[in-house]
């Protein structure tokens, strides 16, 4: 196998990060175009994963992202409604990587490890599962286990990551990037990341929480990558389950945060991961409790008392705080979404949901959403029903290669779906005026004249106008409503709001509450037939905030409602021919989330 070694020039972290920026695709913005992808997929490399019978390649994940069918671990084929996505990334858990299949191999050293017995289960000679690997695994992620030899194993399996997308990468027509999942767990709570590569010049090994649990500690290994000539972002992911740990006003050490650290967690993380197969973190109820759709696939334990810390909203506004107090805004981040699917495929599709942890879920029994069948011993898990087909990222790049991705995952001109394949996009600019969205280079005058999603807009005098675009998935239902959430501080007090921007159907949103009125959409719960003839194909217009202050600090970011559909749950109730399950809603609204544009004075 070729190594692949850290080129011997060094710059300074922030000159390499300037220099790899001058190597995005050189065309006019105004042809960007959307593409989507899953940034996150584990395989059986992933010791979980494997732990749940799952035994799908890097390969495997690669092939059902161009649209091709593969078999599921329970024998049943998984694929894509939508045909093929157009960029992915196999994130499989860096700390023990591979070990799992190491353990199983009878021809590998490290079968006869004394922790092999221990964990495998002799029940099923012919598809062997670790029952509770991941909690032996698990308690010693932060150990180094004794005669465990990780330099041979972990460098085999991270090869095989690497040689799997490199094998796959077709530029022009399909994107892979090189990466893998930095699983910290202090206190119980979730503060992975996925560390996604720039290209095929990546880390001889990985940065794992055997190395160190401590983030900041993955932030300075990335800045000596980067200034050895190895570019890579980390995507924080689950902030909702964290417990507030995820987007704290404190360093690792309690101290709070200053200018140094804020820059380097801006530099090495310009992007969070909003939605996916664990729920929504954009925000929740106790947090923005005047914003009707803030419950949203929630799943949050250990309760909304944890909630400040572990949503997105809420970190956006502590970074205006933040930015007031040392002049740098640690959480001026842009939003994807990615599934975590563990099958090595993304289960995104309500009506071809099936599950996330291989053999565990796998079925519409062992996940809660019909009556278990009594012969069944595998055991429903408590939060199965309440789990997600979410969810894709979407990008605008000029051509489908990683140069081209990368530069917009990095200018943060990225959006998150939680599932169907919605385009948005959203400027922010001066003299717009509203009839820019009709005109047929508005486009082109909305990067003229202003900045799109992830960019920061100086406020030059007067209200900005703001250019919102919507375009429904033409697979799924057609769109509701155009939002615009704010998040502004003004007098040291931070506070939010949001507006309906545009409605379907002629409608107009209320001068007094900014709402739309109720389209009427249905759906029959009888065969998941959404009403016919209600909603809009795209939604588009320019908007003005009535409520803008010269003065005020402010991030903007647009939400997309579809119509209402039938859930996962419900679907797999049809075809068992139950009710739905109690305990989940039987419609929700897919929706898609732009990247913040940030106002400054």
């Amino acid at each position: 196998m070729a190594t692949r070694r850290i080129p011997a020039r060094r710059l300074g972290a922030t000159a390499a990060l300037a220099a790899f920026a001058l190597h995005a695709v050189a065309t006019e913005p105004q042809a960007r175009r959307a593409l989507f992808g899953d940034l996150h997929v584990h395989s059986a490399l992933s010791f979980d994963a494997y732990s749940f019978g799952v035994r799908a390649t890097p390969d495997d994940a690669y092939r059902y992202a161009r649209g091709e069918a593969i078999d599921h671990t329970l024998g049943y084929a998984v694929q894509l409604r939508a045909g093929a996505l157009d960029f992915y990334a196999v994130t499989d858990h860096g700390v023990y990587l591979g070990a799992l299949g190491a353990l199983n191999d009878p021809d590998d050293p490290l079968h006869g490890h004394p922790l092999a017995p221990e964990i495998i289960a002799k029940s099923n000679p012919v598809n062997p599962v670790f029952e509770g690997a991941s909690i032996p695994l698990a308690v010693r992620s932060s150990q180094r286990i004794p005669g465990f030899d990780a330099a041979r194993v972990m460098s085999s399996a991270w090869e095989r990551t690497i040689d799997a997308a490199e094998r796959h990468n077709d530029p022009g027509t399909f994107t892979t990037f090189v990466g893998y999942e930095y699983t910290s767990s202090p206190q119980r709570g979730t503060l992975h990341r996925n560390v996604i590569f720039a290209g095929s010049e990546v880390s001889p090994f990985p940065f794992t929480t055997v190395d160190s649990p401590n983030a900041e500690n993955l932030w300075r290994w990335m800045d000596d990558l980067r200034a050895a000539g190895i570019e890579a972002l980390a995507i924080p992911h689950n902030s909702n389950l964290s417990s507030g740990l995820a987007f704290e006003r404190t360093d690792w050490a309690g101290r709070p945060i200053d200018a140094e650290y804020a820059a380097r967690r801006l530099r090495n993380e310009p992007l969070v991961e909003v939605t996916q197969v664990k729920g929504s973190s954009e925000t929740h109820p106790a947090l923005s409790p005047d914003d009707e759709w803030a419950g949203f696939e929630i799943w949050a334990p250990p309760g909304p008392e944890r909630a400040p810390g572990s949503y997105v909203r809420d970190a956006l506004r502590a970074g205006l705080a933040l930015e007031a107090a040392t002049g740098v805004n640690p959480y001026r981040f842009g939003l994807i979404g990615s599934s975590d699917g563990h099958n090595a495929a993304s289960p995104v599709d309500e009506d071809r949901y099936f599950g996330k942890l291989g053999r565990h879920d796998g079925t519409p029994g062992r996940r809660g959403s019909v009556p278990s069948d009594p012969e069944d011993t595998e055991p429903v898990g408590p939060s199965f029903l309440s789990w997600s087909a979410a969810g894709l990222a979407g990008v605008w790049a000029e051509e489908n290669t990683r140069p081209s991705i990368y530069a917009a995952l990095r200018r943060r001109e990225a959006f998150a779906t939680s599932g169907p394949r919605i385009q948005v996009r959203f400027f922010a600019g001066y003299g717009y005026g509203e009839a820019l969205a009709d005109a047929a280079d508005a486009v082109r005058r909305a990067y003229a004249d202003g900045v799109p999603m992830g960019g920061e807009l100086r406020l030059a005098g007067g209200t900005p106008d703001f250019l919102v675009w919507a375009v429904r998935d033409p697979n799924e239902a057609a769109l509701q409503r155009v939002q615009v959430v704010k998040g502004g501080m003004a007098d040291g007090e931070t506070h939010e709001r949001v507006f309906d921007a545009f409605c379907s159907d002629g409608l107009a949103p209320d001068p007094e509450t900014h709402r739309c009125p109720d389209n009427g959409a249905t759906v029959d719960l009888g065969d998941c037939s959404p009403s016919d003839g209600i909603g809009a194909s795209e939604l588009r217009g320019v908007w003005r905030d009535p409520t803008f202050s010269a003065g005020e600090t402010a991030f903007y970011y647009v939400r997309v409602l579809q119509n209402p559909t039938c859930r996962w749950s419900t679907w797999d109730a049809i075809r068992a021919g139950v009710a739905p399950a109690e305990g989940a809603p039987a419609t929700i609204q897919e929706r898609a989330w732009s990247s913040p544009i940030w106002l400054k004075p």
